[in-house]
């Protein structure tokens, strides 16, 4: 009933030692880490390691098996104590990503800040040197006027005509925030 393969099998046939032990590894994974999906995994990455290092192990069928299971279990062990650490690490630290209001917080300044950067990619450049200049970088009309080497009035009417389209393309909800954004900086 039970066939014994020859020594060279675990050279010539790496399939066969697959067929051959496979099942009983998985078993053998589930068995200590209750998730199938996850006792699948560990054999695989088992016997990648075993086509690796083949040529380190013995070919006698005993070290084989000695190295795969040897393998699994290490793996699985590994694995479990992995989860421990991050189950200790959930339990001291619990909080769900959106119920923390400063990842929220986060969330929502960044999604207003793209809004706000692609409006003004899409303003003219003249409206949107100024804007980024002195809202953004918080330099004064005088020193805008230099670097743009423009009149100070220039710059007063690029930046009014700016916040002019900004309005429109924002919308009057996402403008008011671009507002308050420029007022607290």
């Amino acid at each position: 009933m039970f066939t014994r393969h020859k020594e060279e099998d675990t050279e010539i046939f790496p399939e066969v030692l697959f067929k051959k032990f496979y099942p009983r590894l998985c078993d053998f994974a589930c068995y200590l880490v209750k998730d199938q999906d996850a006792a699948e995994d560990i054999v695989q990455d088992a016997f990648i390691v075993f086509l690796e290092q083949k040529e380190h192990i013995s070919s006698n069928s005993n070290a084989v098996k000695s190295f795969l299971y040897s393998s699994v279990r290490n793996a699985c062990l590994n694995k479990l104590r992995h989860h421990k650490v991050v189950d200790t690490y959930n339990k001291k630290f619990p909080f769900e990503v959106f119920d923390d209001p400063k990842i929220l917080d986060g969330i929502v300044h960044a999604e207003i800040m793209a809004e706000i950067h692609q409006a003004i990619n899409m303003l003219p450049a003249d409206c949107a040197m100024v804007l980024r200049y002195g809202y953004l970088e918080g330099l004064q009309n005088r020193k805008i006027a230099e670097q743009l080497n423009i009149s100070i009035d220039s710059v007063k009417y690029q930046k009014q005509k700016a916040l002019s389209l900004m309005r429109v393309l924002l919308g009057d909800a996402v403008y008011l925030l671009f507002v308050s954004l420029l007022l607290h900086k």
